[in-house]
């Protein structure tokens, strides 16, 4: 038996999450003519949607997404103009509004809490924290060398020497 990732989108899924993609804004009374050969068509909403569920599983960057899903910019773009028109909060309200049906919400009682931590399926390739890259003390002191700092001891200002 074939192992599922958890980052597929499934049929079930996308047959939810399909009415719920925005359609492209276009500005009323300009013409549109896509001249042959001009410039990439448009990626399917299906492939962008799981291209954003894969990211988002796996917590990589927008630039290490698999070619499999198609350009990381252009999926990225995706992200940003679905985010404006407001496809994500409406699909969290469809998933709610689907979870309340199954298995009920407690709506009187309510708790807010946070925690930054590791994407649940990142390994150790995707590498230390971004803030901690080439830090100092990080780096091997070489045999023989000064240690980081200054050669000599400043003066404090207003001190004459």
């Amino acid at each position: 038996m074939a192992q599922v990732e958890s980052w597929t989108v499934s049929d079930q899924l996308w047959a939810k999450v399909e009415p719920l993609i925005p359609e492209k804004q276009r500005e009323q009374g300009r013409q549109y003519q896509r001249k042959p050969g001009a410039g990439r068509k448009p990626m399917a909403a299906r492939q962008v949607f799981a291209a954003i569920v894969y990211l988002l599983r796996t917590g990589i960057q927008w630039k290490a997404l698999p070619r499999e899903f198609g350009s990381a910019s252009a999926v990225h773009q995706y992200f940003q103009d679905w985010q404006k028109a407001g496809f994500f909060l409406k699909l969290w309200q469809a998933g709610l509004a689907e979870y309340d049906g199954m298995q009920g919400i407690a709506w009187q009682w309510q708790s807010i809490d946070g925690a930054m931590g590791k994407a649940p399926l990142a390994t150790e390739c995707v590498g230390p924290n971004p803030t901690d890259r080439g830090k100092k003390w990080t780096q091997a002191k070489l045999a023989r060398r000064r240690s980081w700092g200054p050669a000599i001891a400043r003066r404090q200002r207003g001190q004459r020497t």
